[in-house]
């Protein structure tokens, strides 16, 4: 049985005193029972267990996870490339006349396929222009500022790729400059944009003229130099104008290739 509690009942403010007393008393228990779960020490599993080895395996679990997971997504090449791919020796070096023609000949789409320069340098931050002897294929869109190209800047329309100006202009532009800048748009007499001949330099940029520039974190080149129904010969001298362009000391290997085939190594020692 147990303890009995003494209650007076009748006088209102003794019974009221006892009320807040036993109400008291069982807050205190409330607390303390919380301060003993607080301080319980946590049941380890083993005693040899460290917290830090354990964190460290499940972040390497994690990630091997994460390795499989997209090893899982890897695109799977077709049918169609691998037949292609098959025409193409592993390691061989291939004269730029004769990849021209094995691109050609292992075509499979039915689209005009771009044709790629994959260039590995030997130093990366390298960049350019230069004037191929033909088109690539690529319209450039380039614009001499007037008024009306400054509406359109103004009102964020931006339909262009390269932007010439004279002289006159500058202070106009100088107040976009905080839109044109990150894109690489702003005018420049480094690259050639500010002239007092715009129009000779629109003709330029309209015609083989391009700029290149390695990637800028790794010493890499992507460069499209034309289409793959263009004739072999203007290939191959597009070819041989952005490599001198880019200059053969700098080059550690080079890749030909279109939109959707396989990369044949060329022989850059025949370039």
């Amino acid at each position: 049985m147990g303890k009995v509690r003494t209650r007076i009942i009748g006088v209102d403010d003794i019974e009221e005193k006892q009320k807040k007393e036993q109400k008291k008393k069982l807050y205190e228990k409330k607390i303390e029972k919380r301060k003993d779960a607080r301080s319980k020490p946590v049941k380890a599993e083993s005693p040899e267990v460290n917290p830090k080895e354990d964190k460290k395996e499940v972040s390497e679990k994690v990630q091997e996870k994460k390795k499989v997971e997209k090893k899982a997504k890897a695109k799977v090449r077709g049918k169609k490339y691998q037949k292609a791919k098959k025409q193409v020796e592993t390691g061989k070096k291939y004269s730029l006349k004769e990849s021209i023609s094995i691109l050609k000949k292992i075509k499979y789409t039915k689209f005009d396929e771009a044709v790629e320069l994959h260039v590995n340098l030997n130093k990366k931050g390298l960049r350019g222009e230069v004037s191929l002897p033909n088109s690539i294929g690529k319209t450039t869109r380039a614009v001499v500022v007037n008024q009306k190209v400054l509406d359109d800047i103004e009102n964020g329309k931006i339909e262009f790729d390269v932007l010439i100006t004279e002289p006159s202009f500058m202070p106009k532009l100088a107040k976009h400059a905080k839109v044109l800048g990150p894109r690489g748009l702003m005018p420049s007499p480094k690259t050639g944009t500010i002239s007092d001949k715009p129009a000779e330099v629109l003709k330029k940029y309209t015609g083989g003229f391009i700029k290149w520039k390695s990637e800028q974190e790794a010493p890499l080149l992507h460069q499209m130099v034309g289409k793959i129904s263009h004739e072999d010969k203007k290939l191959e001298d597009n070819v041989k104008a952005l490599l001198a362009a880019v200059g053969k000391e700098q080059v550690e290997s080079v890749y030909i290739k279109t939109t959707m085939s396989p990369g044949l190594k060329l022989d850059v020692e025949t370039l």
